[in-house]
C-alpha cells in the first residue's frame, strides 16, 4: 500500500480515537451496570470502526458459534498474529474484557479508554500478576461478562501457533466457566511488525469454534483442557490454509 493511503488510515484512525473518548466518557457517567458493560461494548464498536476505516482489509467472519446471550460469560481464548487481531475481533457482537499489559494503560488517549471500559491490566514484571488479573477475571465473570486472552502471550512472529500459557485454562476450570476458542488468520499481514504502513489486499478470516464444556475436565487437568483448545484452533488454522496441522503447530515434534 502507498505511503501517502498508510498515512491517510492513520489518520484516520487518530480522528476515530479523538471522538470515541468524549464519547465513552459520557457512555461511561450514566453506566450503571457493575462490570460497566455499555462502556465496554462502545470501546469494542472503536475497534469495528478501525477495522473497516482500511478499505484493503477484507474480513470474513464465518458462521461458527455465533448467536448466544451476550450476557452468558465464557472465558475466550484466541491465537496471536498481529496487532491487528484485536480490531478484527471487536468485529464480534459482544462486550469482552481485554487482558492488557500494564504500560498500555498509561498512554494518553488509549490508556484512558481502556480504565473507562474495565479493561484488565497485566503487570509482567510483578510476581503476583497472574494472581491480579485472576480476581479482575473472577470478578467480571461473576457479573456475566466474558473475559478474553491471547494464551501464545505474544504475536507469532511466522504465523504458526506456538505454546499456550496454563492461566486461562485454570481460570475456566475454577471458575466453572467454559472456554470460547477463537481462531484468526491473515491479521499477520495486515500491518507487518515494525513497520506503519499498511498491506494492500488483506484477506482476514475469523471464526468463534464451539464451547469446549469445563466440567468435564477436574480441578487438576488445566492442561488437558489447555490441549483440547490448541488442538481445535490448530485444526482450524490447517483446514483454512489447506495444510496439515503439523505445519501450523510450532511444537510439532517437541511435545
Amino acid at each position: 500500500m502507498s505511503r501517502v493511503k498508510s498515512v491517510l488510515i492513520w489518520a484516520g484512525i487518530v480522528a476515530l480515537v479523538f471522538i470515541w473518548l468524549p464519547l465513552m466518557a459520557i457512555v461511561w457517567l450514566f453506566d450503571r451496570d457493575p462490570a460497566r458493560y455499555r462502556t465496554g461494548r462502545v470501546f469494542r464498536k472503536l475497534g469495528y470502526a478501525i477495522s473497516k476505516i482500511n478499505p484493503n482489509w477484507n474480513i470474513n467472519i464465518d458462521q461458527g458459534y455465533l448467536s448466544f446471550n451476550d450476557r452468558t460469560p465464557f472465558v475466550m481464548v484466541s491465537n496471536h498474529l498481529s496487532n491487528a487481531d484485536i480490531p478484527v475481533i471487536s468485529n464480534l457482537p459482544w462486550e469482552m474484557k481485554w487482558i492488557a499489559k500494564k504500560e498500555l494503560f498509561e498512554l494518553p488517549g488509549l490508556g484512558w479508554m481502556l480504565k473507562l471500559a474495565g479493561d484488565i491490566p497485566v503487570d509482567r514484571k510483578s510476581s503476583n500478576k497472574r494472581i491480579a488479573v485472576f480476581k479482575s477475571c473472577s470478578n467480571y465473570l461473576k457479573k456475566n461478562v466474558s473475559v478474553i486472552f491471547f494464551p501464545e502471550g505474544t504475536r507469532s512472529r511466522d504465523g504458526r501457533l506456538n505454546k499456550f500459557a496454563v492461566g486461562a485454562f485454570d481460570l475456566a476450570i475454577r471458575e466453572g466457566v467454559n472456554v470460547l476458542p477463537i481462531v484468526v488468520d491473515g491479521t499477520q499481514s495486515c500491518l507487518p511488525k515494525k513497520s506503519w504502513l499498511f498491506e494492500p489486499e488483506v484477506y482476514v478470516k475469523l471464526k468463534v469454534l464451539d464451547p469446549v464444556d469445563v466440567s468435564a475436565f477436574k480441578a487438576e487437568e488445566s492442561l488437558a483442557l489447555m490441549n483440547t483448545v490448541r488442538d481445535r484452533i490448530a485444526r482450524q488454522l490447517a483446514e483454512w490454509r489447506g495444510v496439515s496441522v503439523s505445519e501450523v503447530d510450532a511444537l510439532h515434534g517437541k511435545k
